[in-house]
């Protein structure tokens, strides 16, 4: 049994994360801290998103990663996968797990290259966590599915996933003018847009699939009852 890149990528970032948890040596030397980046320590874009803040931080983004870049669901005839890794590998044939691993990986820079700008000389700030690939993902995700219901752990009611994307994006524009509250929310936002750029330029020079075709087609033929629904 192959074992998919998404697993691959939560079994790595969990172990790493748990050890910087009881080794804040190893924490200082992972965490995104812009000084030491303009000292010339560019792994910072990447180490970051291995380690997390406590487990609940590390649990939610790699549930989060399981779902929708794995999303396997067990039927009658077997599991079914709906995550974009498999999308990939539809779209793309076997490369499709190597695109998939250069849209997270090239996800973890990207998403933090705007707080670097923020924050290239400020010797307070520090960051960490895999959110702005995580949110790549997600985007993704409702870029292949934009109907597809999404909501909240624990709350038994589903929008679309183009109305949560929406709402996902404007809320945490909000937050992060307002700011205080410890979160890169920048790094969600880019993430977000990451996500659906890259999933756009490979989906149109590496395989000529029309994937904002399919999305605007599915969002046309949207009713009342495929926005919101009660689990």
């Amino acid at each position: 049994m192959q074992i998919s890149i998404t697993l691959i990528i939560i079994i790595i970032t969990t172990i790493i994360s748990l050890t910087a948890m009881s080794n804040p040596r190893m924490l200082q030397d992972m965490i995104f801290y812009p000084p030491a980046v303009k000292r010339g320590q560019w792994y910072r874009f990447f180490s970051c998103g291995l380690i997390h803040a406590d487990f609940g931080h590390l649990l939610f983004n790699m549930f989060a990663l399981y779902i929708f870049g794995e999303g396997k669901i067990n039927t009658a005839g077997g599991p079914v996968y709906l995550g974009v890794e498999f999308k990939f590998l539809d779209v793309f044939g076997e490369k499709g797990k190597w695109i998939y691993l250069g849209l997270y990986l090239l996800a973890l820079g990207a998403s933090i290259l705007p707080t670097y700008a923020k924050q290239h000389d400020n010797y307070h700030y520090r960051s960490l966590g895999a959110s702005g690939a995580v949110s790549a993902v997600v985007f993704a995700s409702i870029l292949f599915n934009p109907l597809m219901g999404m909501g909240l752990l624990f709350i038994p009611v589903y929008i679309a996933g183009f109305l949560f994307g929406i709402l996902y994006l404007v809320i945490s524009s909000i937050l992060d003018r307002k700011g205080g509250d410890n979160i890169n929310h920048s790094a969600h936002i880019f993430g977000a847009v990451f996500g659906i750029g890259f999933t756009v330029l490979v989906c149109h020079f590496w395989a000529d699939y029309p994937v904002l075709d399919y999305f605007f087609q599915q969002v046309r033929a949207v009713s009342f009852r495929d926005l919101i629904q009660f689990g």
